[in-house]
């Protein structure tokens, strides 16, 4: 089963440093039927002006992965973590317990990035971050590994949280297609960061999103695209 998501009905705010497009609910943007996707909470397609971001502010029992679309994106948190990363790079926090951090654009350009909130598997794990700088090449018509949950050890993904997903990346070349698996029993949460493609016969433009179920999926790039994708289970709740 696949469902698309058109950018038009996704939540927004406006803040005038702060341009924001929620896939499920968050902040002043409220729909009791878009909460969550399976274990993802948050999927916010974010622009931020320079010299501008978010203040410190706290974050607890969440898996957060941040990808940067384009532009710079400063981190700083209170276990002393300070990293700066550009276009195609992700960055990824554990809040556990708590922990405390800023995002900021220091740079000359907007940057837009995509704030992506996981449910973790347990609650209570001690606070952590890391950051990869993914070759932009390496993902060229590839589904690139980004992130994977710590038990899965057939992925390549560097990047390791407490949840059992699969994030992959990709640019396809205009006229290039791509497929993925999604398993019986497994679904998936896709975005279009950048451009056009069409998938099982739906077209879907830069910020539209898809939600696949139990379903296999052919991406064909209508120009060129830029495409992030999570993969989980149906059912892998948050356990207290």
């Amino acid at each position: 089963m696949l469902r698309a998501i058109e950018s038009g009905t996704l939540g927004r705010s406006q803040l005038g440093w702060l341009d924001s497009h929620f896939h499920f609910s968050f902040a002043e943007y409220l729909n009791p039927d878009n909460i969550n996707f399976g274990v993802l909470r948050v999927w916010n397609d974010d622009i931020v002006l320079p010299g501008q971001g978010f203040d410190t502010h706290p974050h607890k029992n969440m898996e957060i992965i941040s990808y940067v679309v384009e532009g710079s994106l400063s981190h700083k948190d209170s276990m002393g973590n300070e990293q700066t990363l550009t276009r195609g790079q992700v960055q990824y926090m554990s809040a556990g317990t708590g922990v405390l951090h800023s995002e900021y654009n220091h740079g000359t350009e907007p940057l837009r990035f995509f704030q992506i909130w996981i449910f973790a598997d347990e609650n209570g794990y001690p606070p952590n971050y890391g950051d990869f700088s993914f070759a932009w090449d390496a993902r060229i018509n590839h589904w690139l590994p980004l992130a994977s949950g710590f038990g899965n050890e057939r992925s390549e993904a560097p990047i390791r949280i407490h949840q059992d997903i699969n994030a992959y990346a990709t640019l396809l070349t205009s006229g290039t297609s791509l497929s993925f698996e999604v398993a019986a029993d497994r679904q998936a949460y896709l975005v279009v960061a950048e451009g056009k493609a069409r998938i099982n016969g739906i077209g879907l433009h830069a910020r539209d999103g898809l939600e696949i179920v139990s379903e296999n999926i052919e991406v064909s790039a209508l120009e060129d695209a830029h495409i992030v994708l999570i993969e989980m289970p149906f059912d892998a709740g948050v356990k207290n």
